[in-house]
């Protein structure tokens, strides 16, 4: 169920597995909500090659945020290459010519004959989808279809790894950056784009300028093919073997009809293990071009020195050759309402989405007020359906605004005895209210005074603003963080109304329905969960799914510091869902402790 944006794609550095250590970003992105109330005093400034630089000047902080967005995301991806922004996600984090090598003419020698050996498996790969194509085999990725000489290949391609791994260094690229005082690295992938962030001491900051520019300008892509591997193992994960994973994936493709939207932020399972390295190298030339790059830093820095410093460091990369293009396949109008029925090992629930307006689009902030009527323990449908019908055991509501369109996601899990369509009902019932009534004075202002308060507390530290300069320019529109408050203050119930009656409509929405599957387990919901909003349900849901494949109990360690070190600056209907979060982190650290220790 989407009570949060689902295809963010977090931690993907070499230093943690696939989904792993990223709660810390997850819980600055979940609650996050654009600032604007109070601005932020931004100076904007372009590089001699067109790349972007945003600087927030915050007197007296000991650490600078440091950070920068690639407009790139699965949007700008074409089929047979889907997944390839999420894997550059990972190559970046491999190191340059000096940085994760001991010998760089040997490394790049051994690169050099990976890809010969490469170019004639992909020879053979050729060979095996016609054999599919024929019947004759029935999955490609089954290994005893795989033809003889492919396997003896593979065989090779392995001594050529073990060959390059006895020059690389491992995880270098984090070390320097640890040893340096710095913490947090980390990235994260969505469909409209690709963000990088670090804090760093204040007398670090030409560290980070060196660091960033040359991974920006001599990055090499070691160990491409195993990365593609884990990636695809990262797939499995988070996809085939969660309970709801391929029917979410299902459903958004069937949500949208001719919009790259519609397919997976990590890709297809039959193209990530076919991306090949050329075609790498020249997504990387397009796509991490200076001219598709702002960089963007938050601390006690002086703006004019420190624009000075990246013009020497930054500026240096050659601009692109080549224009990045646009995306301009829009989602076509949809003509009827579309449903999902599915069978699924979780409970009874409904998820419902609605076309609505990309990110900045006017209509945009009553979507989101609207959102807030709805959602949270003290909104419309978690009283209408979970403490008055007592349909749900919980429900929500969202508006996502994404670069090139938008979406209102709906829906709420049954409570046992009921089914899910009266669930959905029940939400419409809630939203037709909101088409002919309008919505009272003081709810409308209780909805933008928690906005505000949200806004404000946001200011508190120099990480969450960095991550939501990155997230609004990425959409397209830095200004967006000052702009957005005013006119989230400004939506009347007028507004509200009107857009109630545009979007939610029959034939501009998709239903999807997920009944419990014959045998599978009943639906006793978690007791860490008892008293928490639906939102914080879902987070804690979600990672406790990734820490079933945790195994490294210090990254784990890294992961409940960093979010110690940001709950501070939570607001308070966020912090018993953190106290949770904390609570199965140590708990799971406990686990992988004890296994080891029997082991020893």
């Amino acid at each position: 169920m989407r009570r949060t944006a689902r295809a963010e794609h977090v931690g993907k550095g070499p230093r943690m597995s696939s989904r792993r250590v990223s709660s810390g970003i997850v819980l600055a992105l979940a609650f996050a909500a654009p600032i604007g109330a109070q601005k932020i005093p931004v100076a904007e400034k372009t590089l001699s090659n067109g790349m972007h630089l945003l600087i927030v000047h915050r007197e007296g902080e000991a650490t600078v945020a440091g950070g920068w967005v690639a407009h790139v995301g699965s949007s700008n991806e074409r089929p047979g290459i889907t997944g390839i922004s999420h894997l550059f996600e990972h190559m970046m984090f491999k190191g340059t010519p000096t940085i994760g090598t001991k010998d760089y003419r040997k490394d790049l020698a051994v690169i050099g004959e990976q890809e010969l050996v490469r170019e004639e498996m992909r020879q053979e790969e050729a060979k095996m989808r016609a054999a599919y194509r024929r019947g004759e085999i029935d999955d490609l990725l089954k290994p005893e279809n795989k033809t003889s000489h492919y396997r003896e290949l593979e065989k090779k391609f392995d001594e050529l790894i073990r060959k390059q791994r006895e020059v690389l260094v491992k995880n270098e690229f984090d070390r320097i950056y640890t040893t340096a005082g710095g913490s947090g690295m980390n990235a994260f992938t969505n469909e409209d784009m690709t963000g990088y962030f670090v804090t760093v001491p204040s007398n670090k900051l030409e560290l980070w300028m060196w660091m960033e520019s040359d991974r920006l300008f001599h990055p090499v892509f070691r160990e491409f093919y195993a990365e593609r591997d884990v990636v695809f193992e990262e797939r499995r994960m988070r996809t085939e073997a969660t309970p709801l994973g391929k029917f979410e994936e299902s459903f958004e493709s069937l949500f949208w009809e001719s919009h790259p939207y519609g397919w997976p932020v990590v890709g297809w399972p039959s193209d990530i293990p076919a991306i090949t390295k050329a075609e790498a190298d020249a997504y990387y030339g397009t796509y991490y071009a200076p001219q598709n790059i702002t960089l963007i830093l938050v601390g006690d820095v002086d703006v004019e020195k420190t624009a000075r410093m990246a013009e020497r460091y930054f500026g240096r990369i050659p601009r692109g050759k080549a224009a990045v293009p646009d995306v301009v396949t829009l989602e076509v109008p949809q003509q009827a309402e579309k449903r999902m029925y599915a069978e699924a090992e979780a409970n009874p629930q409904v998820d419902i989405l609605w076309h609505t307006v990309p990110f900045g689009h006017v209509d945009s902030y009553p979507l989101q007020a609207l959102a807030q009527i709805l959602s949270t323990r003290t909104g419309r449908l978690y009283k209408g359906l979970v403490l008055k019908s007592r349909v749900a055991t919980d429900a929500f509501a969202r508006q996502e605004s994404r670069k090139w369109a938008g979406l209102f996601n709906a829906g709420g899990e049954a409570k046992e005895g009921r089914r899910p369509e009266e669930v959905e009902q029940a939400v419409y019932a809630e939203i037709d209210r909101l088409k002919t009534t309008d919505v009272p004075a003081e709810e409308l202002q209780k909805v933008k005074n928690n906005f505000a308060a949200a806004e404000y507390r946001r200011l508190s530290s120099n990480f969450p603003v960095l991550i939501q300069l990155i997230q609004s320019d990425g959409r397209g529109n830095w200004r967006e963080v000052n702009e957005s408050g005013l006119k989230i203050q400004a939506v009347t119930a007028a507004d509200v109304r009107r857009v109630a009656n545009r979007y939610f409509t029959k034939e501009n929405r998709a239903v999807a329905i997920y009944t419990r599957k014959a045998g599978a387990a009943g639906g006793a919901e978690d007791p860490d969960l008892a008293g928490l909003d639906d939102r914080g349900k879902q987070m804690v849901r979600q990672l406790s799914q990734r820490l079933q494949s945790a195994d490294d109990p210090d990254k784990l360690r890294q992961m409940l510091a960093q979010i110690e070190s940001q709950a501070a600056g939570a607001p308070p209907e966020a912090k018993p869902a953190i106290e949770v979060v904390k609570k199965k982190i140590q708990r799971r650290i406990d686990e992988l402790e004890k296994a080891k220790g029997k082991k020893g």
